[in-house]
């Protein structure tokens, strides 16, 4: 970028205005001043009119060759469309000379993933996927415990996404099988494969259980996997959308202490309630949800760390403006692509 470039926000059109866009990338943009969102991109009416009542300054374009074909007039394209669309979306904004967020899961397979981070790679173009759930105040709490040795020598790690919805809302969620990103193992379990990859590191071993709970559901609603990592834990990874009673968040276990909390990050519902990410309140976890450390008869609330998904977008602003390496490696994302793909094989075997 010149100098004028780097001087004024980054133009940025997002993609798609269902859950994805709206609740996550448009809030999260319009709160950031690195940024300004000039466009967003949806054939659906009502989807236009609500961009148009919370984003009134901002353009509502129908069609994503109507946005390329003004591509000039942009720096950076936010895709939030169906999974089965990122890998062409993205690659026509690539060549149209433009950066490329991608929401998860990445692509549906992991070869097409791979050749369009070579793609952006080729092209001098910036290219990162939307893993928010590495800014969960939850996650972070974790990822410090283990970094300062709270918990020793981690054997087992547990983490759950479990929510009770017997009756899915009408999206392309309720109609996508697997051959088009559909199922929790690509919806939920992109977020848990990559903070569990995050933690350990590589897996050799991957056992797999996936069901359908739902009649006539196109996709698996409920799975557990279990990961074998080469530096030795083991991650049980739990992801349902049948689940009265859902478990723990987290359950750690390590060879002087454990860590358990309960219940998501609030950084999605209160975005959803249209509370600003320049809240002081947005992402700090209340003290009556604070997770418990240490061993059985002697454990304790330690603090959550504050949530932040906006720290996403200002590591985008920096890699943009400054040269650093993008918020999330694509190749992080094809790694995980492939342990979905390892686990959809291994329980058509069993």
């Amino acid at each position: 970028m010149n100098d004028a470039a780097i001087a004024r926000p980054i133009r940025t059109a997002i993609v798609g205005f269902g859950v994805s866009g709206r609740v996550f990338h448009a809030p999260l943009l319009a709160a950031s001043p690195d940024y300004s969102l000039d466009a967003i991109v949806t054939a659906d009416p009502a989807r236009t009119a609500e961009a148009g009542r919370l984003h009134p300054r901002t353009a509502r374009v129908t069609t994503i060759d109507d946005l390329l074909r003004r591509a000039d007039d942009f720096d950076l394209v936010v895709l939030g469309s169906p999974p089965a669309t990122h890998a062409e979306l993205a690659t026509a904004a690539i060549d149209a000379g433009l950066d490329v967020v991608v929401d998860k899961p990445f692509t549906v397979t992991s070869a097409e993933g791979r050749a369009l981070a070579a793609r952006a790679a080729n092209a001098g173009r910036r290219l990162t996927v939307f893993q928010n759930r590495r800014w969960d105040g939850d996650y972070l709490t974790v990822r410090r415990l283990i970094g300062d040795g709270a918990l020793g020598d981690v054997a087992r790690f547990e983490s759950r996404f479990e929510t009770f919805k017997p009756r899915p809302r009408e999206s392309w969620k309720s109609r996508a099988g697997v051959a088009a990103g559909g199922g929790i193992l690509y919806d939920l379990g992109a977020h848990l494969i990559d903070q569990a990859l995050r933690l350990f590191g590589p897996v050799d071993e991957v056992y797999a259980e996936l069901a359908i709970r739902r009649p006539g559901a196109p996709a698996e609603d409920d799975a557990f996997l279990a990961l074998r990592h080469g530096s030795g834990p083991i991650s049980h990874l739990w992801m349902s959308s049948m689940a009265p009673q859902p478990g723990p968040r987290f359950r750690v276990l390590g060879a002087v202490a454990g860590y358990t909390t309960w219940g998501l990050d609030g950084q999605e519902a209160a975005l959803a309630a249209g509370i600003s990410p320049r809240d002081p309140a947005y992402g700090v976890t209340p003290h009556d949800r604070w997770g418990l450390l240490g061993a059985e008869g002697a454990a304790a609330p330690v603090p959550t760390e504050r949530g932040d998904y906006g720290g996403f977008y200002r590591e985008l602003a920096a890699a943009i403006r400054d040269g650093g390496p993008v918020p999330v490696d694509p190749i992080d994302a094809v790694d995980a692509l492939e342990l979905i793909e390892r686990a959809h094989g291994v329980a058509q075997d069993r």
